[in-house]
């Protein structure tokens, strides 16, 4: 079915049904419901080309791909785009992805702002200085950033509370009575990292001890890389009696180095985990289960969707600011410090 056709089924006019369709405030709410049945009902789909004439839209945003980073194995990113892909999915958004290798984007930030391919970009994984914030601002490419960076110039953001997530984790473990407690961490070079290590070092200063620097580390949030941080610190003596860790993947490699080095998790080393909510990986059924700093990754999406959308429709993006706070979900992983 045409909109002409539609239109004259409804017995209104091609640019009422048009109007209705795309959502204009100057149709009435009981017409707009009807034309919305209608087009279900006889199942019309708009033709997209004409609605990229008639909106001056491309009705797609975009996202570079750093290919050397196998971000399609990285669960976390997979999970924000399933996220992502609900809120579009909405409006018949499609999302364009743009491989890139080597760390440079630019050249495809340029290709989408020049060619007119995408309505907006999402910016994710924030260095703390990020000059893809003064790129994108140049190119007068709407965007908003999923985190935060060190930029005095306006955009819309969106992030979780980060250092406060970890400085109340690592108070938690400092009221059971532990005082050498390992960071096993991101990236030093993203903003999410760099917060939850000052989260982690001001409540240790709070109590007036000084970090222990030999048991902070970080690196790729995997599995082997958990794995192989926890084992050195566990190596050494004394060891730590408690862990915080910035991830899922990389507690379940911490959790197996626990093992390996004969000690029982919850017992003899304590841990909390930062959980971004995998369907596929419920800390409540683990065995024992797993004390998490939790935020959903996916909800993250869902809402990044939204506000880049609202920016593409008008909103200034210095208005967008949010800042979720994160839930300290306490289980069998964590206990009291063993005695030395």
């Amino acid at each position: 079915m045409k909109l002409k056709d539609l239109a004259q089924h409804l017995g209104l006019s091609q640019t009422t049904v048009s109007r209705a369709l795309n959502g204009y405030p100057e149709v009435n709410e009981e017409t707009r419901r009807r034309v919305l049945d209608a087009a279900r009902r006889h199942g019309y789909q708009p033709n997209a080309n004409a609605r990229r004439l008639a909106t001056g839209r491309a009705s797609a945003i975009g996202i570079v791909l750093p290919t050397d980073r196998n971000m399609l194995l990285d669960p976390h990113y997979m999970e924000f785009q399933a996220g992502l892909g609900e809120t579009l999915l909405r409006d018949e958004i499609d999302i364009v992805l743009s491989p890139s290798r080597g760390g440079d984007e630019t050249a495809n930030y340029q290709r989408m702002a020049v060619g007119s391919r995408v309505d907006g970009v999402i910016l994710s994984s924030p260095l703390i200085a990020d000059e893809r914030v003064r790129l994108l601002t140049e190119l007068g490419l709407p965007f908003i950033l999923h985190g935060r960076t060190e930029s005095d110039i306006p955009h819309a953001w969106i992030d979780i509370d980060n250092e406060g997530a970890f400085r109340h984790a690592t108070k938690h473990l400092l009221d059971l009575g532990h005082r050498r407690i390992g960071l096993i961490n991101g990236e030093s070079r993203f903003t999410f990292a760099r917060d939850r290590e000052i989260g982690f070092r001001s409540a240790l200063a709070a109590r007036g001890i000084t970090p222990e620097e030999d048991f902070i580390a970080g690196g790729v949030m995997s599995d082997e890389v958990g794995y192989r941080i926890a084992e050195r610190f566990l190596a050494e003596r004394p060891r730590p009696t408690a862990l915080l860790v910035s991830s899922m993947m990389m507690s379940l490699g911490a959790f197996r180095a626990i093992r390996a080095a004969g000690l029982e998790l919850g017992r003899d080393v304590s841990m909390i985990a930062h959980d971004d909510v995998f369907p596929f990986l419920n800390p409540d059924v683990m065995v024992p289960t797993m004390s998490t700093t939790r935020s959903s990754i996916r909800a993250a999406g869902k809402r990044v969707g939204e506000l880049l959308m609202e920016i593409v429709g008008g909103r200034a993006p210095e208005t967008i600011h949010e800042l979720w706070p994160v839930e300290l979900v306490i289980r069998a992983s964590t206990g009291p410090a063993p005695a030395d």
